[in-house]
């Protein structure tokens, strides 16, 4: 086990092993826990981080040696739970990477366990470590299609082909290998775009009981694709399946459009479950109000901070990732206008993060 880097975030593959990187300024504690299967119960290696070696200045970050992708994992972190100062660490909950690439979800998938004092290893969702730069994109270019002529077609990956009306191979009915079936149906209708509607990995569980979330509006990651979505298990092959989607499209012809959420997250209110961000840094990833209360703009029970500068970066970092790794031609932004919220939740009239999008170069040519 050796120090690692704090950059970049997440968890890198590299010479010999991975870096695993993430933020938290509050935490007195992290872990990282690593897991063999993703209904474990414990994890097969914690590796508690070390603050005087392991941590610079807000980033904590280790390299293990000996991973490969595929390597499910996790981090825990300890530190005050004083809501009135926004601080909700749980020591005892499994947390999200919030630049993990890909996510693994148990067997028995329970959202109340995340809200439930007590360890929850075996209902959580773990991040998976991605090498992305492993795809053959076989030579694939953004199409870069003008917008005068472009005709968008609003599509949710499930609905579309889930039916068997829809001819589809039953084996891929509502995935994204289903869409690409569907690919001579949508150029007979003449359109140019599809508009994904949410393909981040949300929670399907984040609904009244007894019902399911099928619109996706409940994001628990913004880099990994939503593993629902994939007629494979796997989670490195449920990047693959999105990709091979994306590749075929353009292939027709036909760009893809996100319809992307980074308004809020499935962590809910205060009685939500601690996912990811509420466990990492509580009142730098949402707008907080009032002594620690969560500010509602979304109507979702939380408001991302998306204009404080480490959430900012993460947008960002996010965006560039669907365009560099997963050649996504452009984004329809839900809610757009919580983007325009400063860091107490006032609307500005040069918002930073709007800003920073319009102005970046990866982003230029997309849409």
């Amino acid at each position: 086990i050796r120090p690692g880097r704090p950059n970049p975030l997440g968890s890198t593959v590299e010479a010999g092993g991975v870096n695993f990187s993430v933020f938290s300024r509050s935490a007195t504690a992290v872990e990282l826990a690593l897991y063999d299967d993703v209904d474990d119960s414990e994890p097969s290696d914690l590796i508690a981080l070390d603050p005087h070696r392991h941590r610079t200045y807000h980033y904590w970050h280790v390299f293990v040696p000996g991973l490969v992708p595929g390597q499910m994992y996790a981090f825990r972190a300890e530190g005050p739970f004083e809501p009135a100062r926004g601080l909700r660490f749980d020591g005892t909950k499994t947390l999200l990477d919030p630049y993990g690439r890909a996510i693994a979800v148990p067997s028995d998938h329970r959202r109340v366990a995340a809200v439930e004092p007590g360890r929850n290893d075996r209902y959580a969702l773990k991040s998976v470590v991605v090498d992305p730069s492993t795809y053959d994109w076989e030579g694939d270019e953004p199409l870069r299609r003008p917008f005068s002529q472009t005709v968008i077609y609003e599509m949710h990956v499930r609905g579309f082909t889930a039916h068997p009306n829809s001819g589809v191979d039953p084996g891929t009915r509502g995935t994204y290998a289903g869409v690409i079936e569907k690919i001579p149906y949508l150029q007979a209708l003449g359109i140019t775009a599809v508009e994904l509607m949410p393909v981040f990995q949300f929670d399907p569980h984040d609904a009244p009981l007894g019902l399911t979330n099928y619109w996706g509006y409940a994001p628990v990651s913004f880099f990994a694709p939503h593993c629902g979505y994939a007629s494979q298990g796997d989670p490195l092959g449920v990047l693959d399946e999105f990709r091979d989607m994306v590749k075929a499209l353009h292939r027709a012809g036909i760009e893809v459009i996100l319809d992307v959420v980074y308004n809020h997250t499935a962590e809910g209110g205060a009685g939500g479950p601690t996912i990811s961000f509420r466990g990492l840094e509580n009142p730098l990833y949402y707008i907080l109000q009032n002594g620690g209360d969560y500010a509602n703009y979304s109507g979702t029970g939380n408001t991302l901070n998306a204009n404080q500068s480490v959430v900012r970066r993460m947008i960002l970092d996010s965006l560039h990732y669907w365009v560099e790794h997963m050649h996504v031609d452009g984004f329809r932004f839900d809610l757009a206008s919580i983007l325009s919220r400063d860091e107490e939740g006032n609307p500005v009239p040069n918002p930073p993060v709007l800003w920073d999008i319009e102005s970046d170069p990866i982003l230029a040519g997309t849409k």
